[in-house]
């Protein structure tokens, strides 16, 4: 008893959330744009295998597909492929087996169509640059090597970090940001790259419940662009409310589809071990908050 007191120790009961309140949040975000029968996927992931090298695969046989403009929250344990998912879609590792393809082209073909935000703790944050140059990084395959800005780029750049509530920011150091308006610049740094597809490593990571709203804005913002978001994240409460869909990950696909479908005790007692963070009481869902650091069998960088 007291075991299973510790382990769900990192829980915490947010409150329980109405079932109809999902399809409400997912249909206000959804892209409803007319699609043709023969668009491609955004995103398409067929049977993909992934790992380093003299270590077990992170991801084992993966096969999924989001649709254009949707928004997929990815979660799992420490060590579940996550990031190595994320790394194989932009192009940055290379997979062992399966295809990866991008609105239909091959993500080695497809830089111009995705973007990439990834975890505050890979990017070096005393580069001395500011906001407005790290959001003009965006613009350099229009720009081209060895060119200067352009006057459209820098509108461009202008309207972007006006639209995210970035303008009083332009001229500071990025090292001088806190976390939730770092990530908002790196948002703003894909969405100056014309992207058409958004992959988001962990934005609500090491942030306060302000940032975190203030992120969750300017991902609607993207969605309004019609731009596709993959996100991974371990708030499964802000997973729930705010995304189409749900793709639970542990080196292979455990599930995937709709929050309500999705989040279910036995699909989370299978990603997390013995925590059953979610419980059905009536028409309600019971929702816990979940920080998990517990016990992954991946390389431990995911």
């Amino acid at each position: 008893m007291n075991g299973a007191k510790q382990r769900l120790g990192d829980l915490m009961l947010i409150g329980s959330v109405v079932r109809e309140e999902y399809g409400l949040a997912a249909s206000a975000m959804r892209d409803t744009s007319p699609k043709s029968a023969g668009d491609p996927p955004a995103l398409h992931v067929d049977r993909v295998s992934a790992g380093y090298r003299g270590k077990r695969q992170a991801l084992d046989d993966i096969s999924f597909s989001v649709e254009k403009g949707e928004r997929v929250a990815v979660i799992g344990p420490n060590g579940a492929g996550k990031s190595t998912l994320f790394k194989a879609i932009v192009g940055v590792m290379q997979i062992s087996s399966g295809r990866i393809t991008i609105y239909g082209e091959d993500t080695h073909s497809s830089h111009s169509n995705v973007g990439y935000v990834p975890q505050q703790n890979t990017i070096d944050w005393s580069f001395p640059a500011s906001v407005f140059d790290v959001v003009m990084m965006g613009r350099s395959r229009h720009i081209g090597w060895f060119r200067w800005p352009r006057k459209a780029d820098r509108d461009i750049v202008r309207d972007i970090l006006a639209r995210l509530s970035l303008s009083d920011l332009a001229g500071r150091q990025i090292s001088e940001l806190s976390g939730g308006q770092r990530q908002r610049v790196f948002i703003a740094r894909a969405l100056a790259q014309d992207t058409r597809l958004m992959v988001l490593d962990e934005p609500f990571t090491g942030v306060d419940q302000n940032a975190e709203q203030e992120i969750i804005e300017s991902l609607d913002i993207l969605t309004d662009q019609g731009i596709t978001l993959l996100l991974s994240t371990h708030h499964m409460e802000n997973a729930a409310l705010h995304f189409d869909k749900i793709l639970i990950l542990r080196q292979r696909l455990l599930a995937y589809g709709p929050p309500d479908d999705t989040l279910t005790a036995a699909n989370l007692r299978d990603a997390f071990g013995v925590i059953l963070p979610v419980m059905t009481q009536g028409d309600n869902l019971l929702m816990f908050r979940v920080d998990y650091a517990g016990e992954g069998t991946g390389n431990g960088s995911d």
